[in-house]
This record gives C-alpha cells, structure tokens and sequence, in this order.
C-alpha cells in the first residue's frame, strides 16, 4: 500500500473554511493540563467536539447544528458543504476557550451510511449527501430481492435501503460514473483534510459493498448494484494517521488524526475501552444495539435473529460485532412534538403524566429495522379513543423507543446468549423515566454513561491511546459510567406489555390493507 502525505491541507479546488456562520454552545473547563485529545462527533442533526485532558475529563465542549431536507416522502438529505462548516464551527468554538496546553491527537466519529458522491478532479459534491434516513433506495432494493441471500452471507447486513448501496446506485445513475468519488461521511471529511480518498473499516462494513470478512470490497456486491471500483475509497483500520488536522483549526497544524469510528462503534468503545463485555444501546434520531462478538460465532445466528454482522474497529485486528438498528427512536419524539407543537423536552414532561400500555405508536415511518427488517411496515397508532389526552399519545412516542429496543435485545440474547446488563448513552438516556422503562420491559439493569457525547469521547480514547496518551490500562481506568436503573416491574407485567406491543406491530405490518387497494383499483378499471 502506498504512503499517503497526511500533512497537506484540503485537496486543490477545496477551501478550507473558516469558523462563522452557524450557532454554537460552549462549556469550557479550566485548570487543566495538556496533553489533550479532541474528540470530533459528526452526526446527524449537529457536531459535537469536545476536548478530554489527560485524566480522561472533558475539559471543553461545543456543538453546531446541522440542517436536513426532506424533499419528499421517505428522502432525507443534507449539504454535504454545511456538514464540513459545521464540523470547523464546532471545532472552533470548542478550542476557543479551551485551557493552553497541546493537543496531542484528533479522534473522529461520524454518522455510517450517509453517502454522497463529489468531483475526483475538483473535490466539489455532486447532488447531495443521502441520508442514512433516506429510503430511495427501496425500489432497487425490492428488484434485488431474490440477492437477499446472497447479500447477507457477504455484507454481513440484510438488503435494506438504510445501507449505502442501494442510495450510491440512485447518485450515481443521476450523475454518472466517470471520474467521481464515492463516499461515506468519513471519506469525506478525511477527504477535505488531505488525506486522500479512504474510508474506515467499520464505516465500509456499512455500505453493504465490503465482504465483511475479507474486509475488501466485493466484486460480486459492486456488480450487483453497479457500483464502479475506481469510484470506491481505499479500505484503512481504524486507527492511524490517516490525515492531518491543520484544516480544521490553525492551532491543529500538525497534529494527526489518529483514528476514525462510525458513531455507534465509537460509543461501544468509550463504554468498554475496547473490551468484550456489555450490550451497548445508543439512543439518537434513531437507535444502535450493539455487543463485541466474534464473526464465526455471528455467522449462523445473526441471519435468523435479524441482527447486522458488522466491524466495529480494527486497530491492527479487526473487532466484529452483532447489531441492531432502529429506525426511528428521537426521531418519533421529534415527530410527535411538531404535532402537538411543543419542545421535545415537554413532550417528555408530558409523558411521565400520561398512561401506559393501552394506546401504542409503532414508528415504521420509512419501514421497520432490526429485528423486522420490513421496508413496507407501515406507521400506525393504535388503540386511542376519545378519551385519549395528548399526554397519552406522548406516553406512547416514548415507550416505544424502549419496546423497539427490547425486541433486539431478544434477538441479542438468541444469536448470543446471555445478556447481564444494557449500557446506555446519547441524548435520550439523559430522561430518567426512559430509562427505568428501559429496565422494566428488557428485565435488565441499565447503566447510563456519565458523559452524554459519548461517540466523540470513544473516537478520542481510540485516538490518544493510538499516540500514547494512555495506556490500554489508563484507558480502562478511565471514569465512564453515571446512574444504574434497576427493573422493578414485576414478570408477568412485563410479559402483558410485550405482547400487547408485538400486537401492534403485528397490524403495523399486515398487508391486507394494500391489497384492498389495488382491489380497489382493479375494480375501478374493470367499470
């Protein structure tokens, strides 16, 4: 493999940018010392960056937010340029105020199966950055269908348009593939510092394009979906200096940034540093069940559990895991606030006042993910009346992030055993109801992490123990968790209210309804 230059800036045609424009939040420690380590966490809806000392405290925060398009039903899109100003506003803000000493290394985390394609001679992005969100790929996906098989068995993931593939095969037919770089949105990023057109391991475990054992693009995959080789970044681990982090602020000139995670991969790290042990539960827009598992374990189990096969890191060895993902999780809350027009945070006060159990939302509003993997489930609300109060209907948008969370869970403990406890983090797990209903309805404890940017602190731990910050042992030593939620709700309870819950997801996914309609149809030709 040939060296890369990692100290040059931004590929010619680029600008670098500058840190105006979009609103940021601080919250700058003092007293500390160098050597630090930044953490970057490039996500959906905003970028976090927050700067961690040496005794693993994070000594300076900042976040900048980043919009969405939804041009239609089932697209979701963003400006992949307003990405990149984002990342440079929240780095910023977060070095602004930050305590004098160096910083050591960069560490990136980055939301996984947003694609977009740009220019390999100009660096400028064709169309916009897709979405993981996004569903456009379903039609191609639904033609595919008889490769289902043969999809899981190399990727490692269920056909799905949530996956890069189907998304690049639309980009690319819209703008042609001679002379265009296809990547996620840490190919970008990296891409914008310098270092070349390359993609992390685990993020490539995510495009449903890299044979997830080889971890090398597959011929059979890129052929199947029509995806060109010389569009494809090279495949890096996780960690190394894969870039340089000069572009990103003046004071960064020089320093390396020292490793890269999707998100949900980073979260799992800063929760075990590394280490097997725990079933790790992102909470966001939408969620991430995630355990360390070995491949040949996940191989026959994983298919028939509905659960992903995918690399979190490889750090000179490559780390698998088995996951789950949620398709709607915040995003539900977020919905329902815009119905009732209220803040997300009132709907959650509204919803500790509400009853539990007889009315239910089932979120499928782009389809179900794991464990259903059903792309043509339908969101429905069931059993409201007259009677239902707006708290109600705030109960029931909370509780099902929990319920979708206990039925991958389930799937955990089928394809790997016993599960002893859930370790939660991101936005949500900051609601303390959630949380004990979280408990209740797996019978598990929930440990919730200490810190709540958790995917920006992994990237960090992975990026100062690449250059020397810390030791394997420091690093485990590091403070990671807060409260522990017990469950309390007695079996029997629990039992009732899953199957109550596995009811509604049942209608969510008949498919009687759209039979009726093309009935319908063919009665109305007919006459």
């Amino acid at each position: 493999m040939p060296a890369r230059d990692v100290r040059a800036g931004p590929p010619p045609g680029l600008n670098a940018g500058d840190a105006r424009g979009a609103p940021v939040r601080r919250d700058a420690g003092e007293g500390s010392a160098g050597p630090f380590v930044l953490g970057v966490d490039q996500g959906t809806s905003a970028t976090k960056a927050i700067l961690v000392d040496a005794a693993g405290e994070v000594v300076a925060r900042a976040s900048a937010p980043l919009a969405r398009r939804d041009p239609g039903p089932g697209l979701v899109e963003q400006d992949a340029a307003e990405l990149w100003r984002s990342v440079l506003d929240a780095v910023a803000a977060c070095l602004r105020d930050a305590p004098p000493g160096r910083v050591a290394a960069v560490g990136l985390s980055v939301q996984r199966e947003s694609i977009m394609l740009w220019d390999g001679g100009t660096g400028e992005p064709l169309g916009p950055l897709v979405s993981w969100q996004d569903r456009r790929g379903g039609e191609l996906c639904a033609r595919l269908a008889g490769a289902a098989s043969l999809v899981r068995e190399l990727s490692g993931l269920p056909l799905d348009p949530m996956f890069s593939a189907s998304k690049a095969a639309w980009l690319l037919d819209r703008h042609g593939r001679k002379g265009v770089r296809l990547g996620t949105v840490d190919s970008w990023l990296l891409y914008r510092l310098g270092g070349g057109h390359v993609i992390e391991a685990g993020c490539a475990s995510r495009t449903q394009l890299l044979d997830v054992r080889r971890r090398a693009w597959s011929p059979e995959l890129c052929e199947l979906f029509g995806i060109p080789d010389e569009a494809l970044p090279e495949v890096v681990p996780s960690t190394g200096a894969h870039a340089g982090a000069g572009a990103l602020h003046p004071s960064l000139a020089g320093v390396p940034v020292a490793a890269v995670l999707g998100d949900s991969h980073a979260a799992l790290y800063a929760h075990t540093a590394g280490r097997p042990g725990g079933v790790k539960v992102t909470y966001g827009t939408g969620s991430s069940i995630m355990a360390l598992a070995g491949a040949d374990m996940c191989e026959n189990t994983a298919r028939e559990a509905g659960l992903c096969l995918t690399i979190a890191w490889d750090d000179g060895a490559p780390a698998y895991a088995l996951e789950g993902n949620i398709l709607a999780a915040g995003a539900t809350v977020t919905w329902l606030s815009g119905v009732l027009g209220v803040e997300p945070d009132e709907l959650a006060r509204l919803a500790a006042r509400g009853e539990r159990g007889r009315l239910h939302i089932v979120p499928a509003f782009g389809g179900l993910g794991a464990p259903w993997w059903d792309d043509g489930a339908e969101a429905i609300m069931t059993g409201f009346g007259l009677g239902t109060r707006r708290e109600d209907l705030a109960r029931a948008a909370v509780d099902s992030i929990g319920l979708q969370v206990a039925d991958v869970v389930a799937a955990m403990r089928r394809a790997a055993g016993p599960v002893t406890e859930l370790l939660a983090d991101g936005g949500p797990a900051a609601n303390t109801d959630l949380m004990q209903w979280q408990a209740d309805i797996t019978g598990l404890p929930v440990r919730v992490a200490a810190r709540p940017e958790l995917s920006a602190l992994g990237a960090a731990h992975l990026a100062g123990l690449e250059t020397g910050v810390w030791s394997r042992g420091e690093l485990s030593g590091l403070p990671r968790h807060g409260r522990r939620h017990p469950p309390v709700l007695p079996v029997c309870e629990r039992r009732r209210a899953l199957a109550q819950w596995h009811s509604a997801v049942a209608r969510a996914r008949h498919r009687t309804s759209r039979s009726g309609e093309a009935e319908a149809e063919a009665s109305d030709r007919g006459s």
